[in-house]
């Protein structure tokens, strides 16, 4: 038995998330559809983790396994030929058979992106969240910091979540400005259930001047959802990296 481990690129606009569901688009479902199509096997694609509906990947990491003798290298070709044009495998490569796309993964990074300007963007209205109000991204890069090293995020989780503890490393965080665009970033071992989008909407609170930057770290400490901002949509958020090694 191969395992194939793939890298994909989606636009999360069109689809209900990673996961399969019955009578929804869904991408888990669509990339296994294509690979039993070139292959003639079911197969259960694992992915590094379960993206929400709406939010986009630029190397989520997923592997399955099969028996068929296709090349490697012939793999992603096969495979987009068969899927939507808003899903593409970008590269594919056998691996061990011990490696887990979810339970071998060390770490992730995650990117908001904020479109700051006054009227906001027809071409990439789906790829960014409008934000029209003045953000202060130095206010916000200081308020992230806060959020560097092992911590309980029960504050940036939302309800319903499945995780047993709410205690998570974030490695890097970081807010920059490229013109009228404010980016997000957090790398970390692993994120709750809409965090990234949470923290992301306390941020904008911060770039507002609603909160202080050192009031993130109350608002850590509290682990109370009710102290934390908004949950921004998940129009901006974007799944940028999946490592294996430390």
């Amino acid at each position: 038995m191969r395992n194939i481990k793939i890298i994909i690129e989606y636009d999360g606009k069109d689809f209900n998330g990673w996961q399969k569901q019955p009578n929804k688009l869904n991408i888990q479902g669509e990339i296994e559809r294509a690979i039993e199509e070139i292959t003639g096997e079911k197969v259960d694609l694992i992915a590094s983790g379960r993206t929400d509906a709406g939010v986009h990947a630029l190397a989520q990491v997923a592997n399955f396994k099969i028996e068929k003798d296709i090349p490697i290298e012939k793999i992603p070709y096969a495979l987009n030929s068969k899927l939507k044009k808003s899903i593409r495998v970008k590269s594919a490569e056998e691996v061990d058979e011990k490696f887990h796309s979810r339970y071998t993964c060390k770490r992730k990074t995650y990117r908001y992106v904020i479109n700051n300007s006054v009227q906001g963007t027809a071409i990439y209205r789906n790829l960014q969240y409008h934000f029209p109000e003045k953000l202060d991204e130095e206010k916000m890069n200081k308020g992230i910091k806060y959020l560097i090293g092992e911590h309980d995020f029960k504050s940036f989780k939302a309800s319903g979540t499945s995780s047993k503890s709410s205690v998570r490393t974030i490695y890097d965080a970081k807010v920059t400005r490229e013109g009228e665009i404010v980016t997000i970033e957090l790398t970390g071992n692993g994120f709750l259930y809409n965090m990234v989008r949470i923290i992301s909407g306390t941020l904008v609170d911060v770039g507002i001047g609603k909160i202080k930057p050192e009031e993130v770290k109350e608002i850590l400490e509290a682990r109370d959802r009710l102290k934390a901002g908004r949950t921004l949509p998940p129009t901006g958020l974007y799944l940028v990296d999946v490592k294996y090694e430390e």
